[in-house]
């Protein structure tokens, strides 16, 4: 079984692409999707962060987001421990779902899957991208947050000029190219 990752900076479209391969029966583990899970239901990862952050960190039995994001987005250092914390938690996860797939080919999409170093885990890697002003649009409409928050956000993870050595295969998702065609060859490669 081949395992695929799938990656791009904030915005750029990287579960419009996953959405795209389920609908051509190929599964895909949202990384991200799954860490919000765990971080509410994993006992270790709660009482881990609880220890790094302090009580505040949960509230009504849930992960307290905005004040994790507070914290993280401001100080590298504790986001590095979050991610420690965190992430091989997601990696087993992954390989769990993954034994149970009948499929030749699987698909992880995930937001720092470069920047955790986790790629070196996949057989292949797909680099979704897209023009900043268009990243910066689309996460301001589906979060309505600021731009100064969006940037912020954008300037805390790799470039796609950063992460493009490292992949496979690049999609662009710039609403011009058609990425249905994009993804159909790339199937045909992998």
């Amino acid at each position: 079984m081949k395992t695929v990752g799938i990656t791009g900076g904030i915005g750029s479209g990287k579960s419009i692409v996953g959405r795209i391969l389920e609908a051509m029966n190929y599964p895909v583990y949202y990384s991200d999707e799954a860490s919000k899970e765990l971080v509410d239901t994993d006992a270790t990862i709660r009482n881990e962060l609880i220890v790094l952050l302090g009580t505040e960190v949960y509230q009504n039995d849930k992960l307290n987001r905005p004040f994790l994001a507070s914290i993280i987005f401001q100080n590298d250092d504790l986001r590095m421990k979050v991610n420690q914390i965190i992430h091989p938690k997601v990696r087993q996860a992954f390989a769990d779902w993954t034994n149970e797939q009948l499929s030749p080919i699987v698909f992880n999409e995930a937001a720092i899957l470069f920047e955790t170093g986790a790629y070196k885990l996949m057989d292949m890697n797909i680099l979704v991208t897209a023009p900043v002003d268009l990243k910066v649009k689309r996460v301001m409409e589906r979060d309505r947050s600021t731009m100064e928050n969006v940037l912020n956000r954008m300037s805390k993870q790799w470039s796609d000029e950063e992460k493009k050595p490292l992949a496979d295969f690049v999609l662009v998702n710039d609403e011009q190219k058609p990425l249905i065609n994009q993804i159909e060859k790339l199937l045909t490669q992998i």
